[in-house]
């Protein structure tokens, strides 16, 4: 039977997936893309919560993955027998991936000449006997990135992620632009698109800079009649209210007319952005030089990027710290010393048992948790428009112990 509550009384630790929200993020996105021809995947690395997918699906135009499990997923619940599109990219392939992705990808980009010289007989020799799908590409590193956090920049000195420019003019033995037919019976032949991710959370303003610097670096390639899509990548806060759409609109159409080719957009944050919640209890409260408030939720295991980033996740109903009479460090039941969410404000005290509610918590939480110290995880629930809340999944002992 299927288990409904209210929002407020579902059992913590939980994660909520606000349904309307997520309709919300993909009228905004279904809009971009028929107003500019542009192919919208989800990024299934930020968000993958697969029961919502043929929700997701009335929006995009597929899901993007970054290895075999995440593409195997996105083809069964929103890929080729509904209509959509799989696509897949990884720093690395195996013969064995290979064999598993081709069956069931629209595109499969490579992150470099060896990879690809490495896969390319058996993958061209697969995509002509099946009506030339998947098609291929290369991920390209303009060397330009305006993400200033290290661990997400692509695009840093000494990143493994994309293919320079200099790489491609060697692999084919050929100095400054190509012409004509360039890359046909070259190494490069039976390569179609092309591939860049260099934003995170970014607006239009340094995508519509970063297009600049691969023209002027790539722009020949995109030339290059053999090269049938460009896909811009993820990172783009496309459904966020401040986000210029409209120049975006414009911008895809213009590479499109210019260049001749489809354009692809792959966000995650995007679809997911501001639709989830994390709900916690406060399980003790101690005292160390401040009032420190043990939960039932943990940054290490539930939000790791409050860890990694790092960064302080929104809370409803709380104010920055001393903003209010009472302040408290949030902390998880873990033993890691810097399991700590951050420090929050309070009109009156927190109590044993308060429920907490940290927002925008549907996107880099659900696929990154861990159980470190046996640490249950938080069950799923959908909610829906008239304010309950559909059980999805629980987990239990048994979750924890087979992964062992």
């Amino acid at each position: 039977m299927e288990k409904r509550l209210p929002l407020n009384q579902v059992p913590t630790p939980a994660y909520v997936i606000d349904l309307p929200a997520l309709r919300r993020n993909g009228e905004r996105l279904r809009d971009v893309a028929d107003r500019s021809g542009a192919h919208i995947l989800l990024a299934q690395k930020a968000f993958s919560s697969y029961s919502v997918y043929p929700e997701l699906a009335k929006y995009i135009s597929g899901t993007t993955a970054s290895g075999y499990f995440e593409a195997r997923l996105g083809y069964e619940e929103m890929g080729r027998p509904f209509g959509k599109e799989t696509h897949v990219y990884a720093p690395a392939f195996t013969s064995e991936d290979m064999d598993k992705l081709l069956p069931i990808c629209d595109h499969i980009i490579f992150n470099s000449i060896a990879q690809w010289k490495a896969h390319r007989e058996r993958a061209l020799a697969y995509a002509a006997g099946h009506d030339g799908v998947p098609s291929f590409g290369l991920r390209i590193n303009p060397e330009y990135s305006e993400i200033e956090t290290d661990i997400y920049n692509p695009c840093v000195k000494g990143s493994r992620l994309g293919i320079l420019r200099a790489d491609i003019e060697r692999a084919l033995g050929i100095e400054g632009r190509f012409t004509g037919s360039d890359l046909r019976d070259t190494l490069l032949d039976g390569i179609s698109g092309l591939h860049f991710h260099t934003h995170c959370e970014q607006g239009f303003g340094p995508l519509s800079r970063t297009i600049k610097v691969i023209e002027e670096k790539f722009g020949d390639l995109l030339s290059l009649p053999q090269i049938r899509w460009l896909n811009l990548g993820g990172g783009h806060h496309i459904s966020k209210d401040d986000y210029d759409r409209e120049g975006l609109i414009l911008e895809v159409k213009r590479l499109s007319e210019k260049y001749n080719l489809n354009v692809y957009l792959e966000p995650g944050e995007a679809v997911a952005i501001d639709a989830g919640y994390l709900i916690g209890s406060v399980l003790d409260v101690v005292e160390n030089g401040m009032q420190i408030a043990i939960l039932d939720v943990s940054a290490a295991c539930h939000m790791p990027d409050v860890l990694e980033m790092p960064y302080r996740p929104p809370l409803k109903d709380s104010f920055d710290a001393e903003e209010k009479p009472y302040t408290y460090r949030l902390a998880g039941n873990t033993c890691l010393a810097g399991d700590v969410i951050g420090d929050y404000s309070f009109d009156t005290p927190l109590q044993v048992g308060a429920r907490l509610y940290f927002l925008d918590m549907a996107m880099y939480t659900m696929v990154k948790n861990n159980t470190f110290n046996g640490m249950p995880l938080p069950s799923i629930w959908v909610l829906e428009d008239d304010g309950n809340c559909t059980l999805i999944k629980e987990f239990g002992y048994e979750d924890f112990k087979e992964r062992l």
